[in-house]
């Protein structure tokens, strides 16, 4: 294996909550230094967020000083992290000498904040034509809803991702994870990558403005959402996929399953799977309109065969003739599946204090590369940690010069 891919690529991370982190979380994986760069005053906003791990385990209030927020130890692997004010002028002085030594400059402020601090795209320019400055907000930097704030639940209601999003009897329902936060982490992700290939290249840097509900709708249109009423489809289609028939989640004696049958021919197979063989060629199943016309049905006759049978049973009886099938893991069933073991997909998880948790793990970076090392190097620093390797290294600060930054509350 070679050098990471982002060895030499400094990051300086303004950003706060899920978005931020995770985004550079990502860069840190493939090897980028991320400098972490937090309030003297406050730490880390995660750190402070439940739910909290400690030496009792985990709480949703801080019950001891090594209380930290499990969000802030999942998110801040592999990053460095210093503190710095800068709503101070010789804390924003100090970040501008930062800058000159940086590539990235990724920040989630509410439009308009950077600016007002002094540190937004335009002023670091000039001091710093090549940097790549990443802005992350709910709806973006521009358009009358730019000022508005923003959390995961809002940009998957404004995006049109929970009004999809249910059973077409229920309410509108969001995803269960922050998949507003996380996706959008992975769009600003490949749009730092980018601007950091165009700033190799021509050697000018670029603004890059990413918005959670531009990112969430620009995956769900490609569903063709208007045609749903002309062809009497709910808006919220359950586990189903409008196209595919069958296409659902069935319950076992033991769990759940997934099911889906792509052709006319993985449903012959399926229903000689079930014994059935004579429902390949009734006309109310045959092919794909009729099953979707009779989807209840086709649901029923799939229930009746899985729920005599274990997850397990199911699913190897299914997969055995190529037909689309897994069962519903839960994080327990995650934790002991062989594949998620082989692709090491899960790491501990390290308290600064603590150690190695016992029983809470984090994800492993997600790329595989083959000639390139990926991963987080190391655990969540509590901030401040790189204080004096960061400004003693990139700045020239000595010991004495430290000392009075932190005296008078700029570091």
């Amino acid at each position: 294996m070679t050098k990471s891919i982002l060895e030499g690529v400094r990051v300086l991370d303004l950003s706060q909550y899920f978005l931020g982190p995770h985004t550079t979380l990502l860069l840190a994986g493939l090897g980028a230094e991320v400098i972490r760069v937090d309030n003297p005053a406050t730490g880390d906003t995660l750190s402070g967020s439940p739910i909290f791990y400690g030496r009792n385990g985990p709480s949703f209030e801080k019950r001891d000083d090594d209380d930290v927020g499990l969000p802030f130890l999942k998110r801040s692997r592999g990053k460095k992290a210093i503190t710095l004010n800068l709503k101070a002028e010789e804390g924003r002085l100090l970040f501008l000498d930062l800058v000159e030594q940086a590539d990235v400059v990724v920040e989630n402020f509410s439009v308009g904040v950077a600016a007002r601090l002094g540190v937004d795209f335009e002023t670091l320019r000039q001091r710093n034509p090549k940097l790549v400055y990443a802005s992350l907000t709910g709806y973006g930097q521009t358009g009358p809803d730019a000022a508005l704030k923003c959390f995961d639940p809002a940009a998957q209601a404004a995006s049109g991702l929970m009004a999809i999003t249910g059973y077409p009897d229920g309410p509108p329902t969001k995803a269960g994870s922050a998949l507003a936060d996380s996706i959008t982490s992975v769009f600003a992700f490949s749009g730092i990558l980018a601007a950091l290939y165009h700033a190799e290249r021509t050697g000018e840097g670029q603004h890059v403005d990413v918005a959670m509900v531009d990112s969430v709708f620009s995956l769900i249109y490609d569903e063709p959402l208007e045609c749903y009423p002309a062809l009497g489809l709910p808006d919220r289609q359950g586990n189903r996929i409008p196209r595919l028939s069958p296409f659902n989640a069935y319950q076992s004696s033991d769990g759940w399953l997934i099911v889906g049958v792509a052709s006319d021919a993985h449903w012959r197979l399926l229903c000689g799977v079930m014994e059935q063989p004579e429902l390949a060629d009734d006309p109310d199943f045959a092919t794909p309109g009729p099953r979707l016309t009779n989807n209840q049905r086709v649901d029923e006759i799939i229930s009746r065969w899985t729920g005599g049978r274990s997850t397990d049973e199911a699913v190897a009886a299914i997969r055995a003739v190529g037909v689309v099938c897994g069962p519903i893991n839960d994080i327990d069933a995650i934790k002991k599946s062989p594949q998620f073991k082989a692709r090491a997909m899960i790491e501990d998880l390290v308290h600064p204090t603590l150690g190695v948790l016992p029983d809470v793990g984090a994800a492993a970076f997600p790329l595989k590369f083959s000639g390139t090392e990926t991963g987080y190097k190391t655990p969540a620093a509590l901030p401040g940690t790189h204080n004096d390797d960061v400004y003693g290294s990139l700045l020239d600060l000595d010991a004495a010069a430290l000392a009075r930054l932190v005296s008078e509350g700029i570091i």
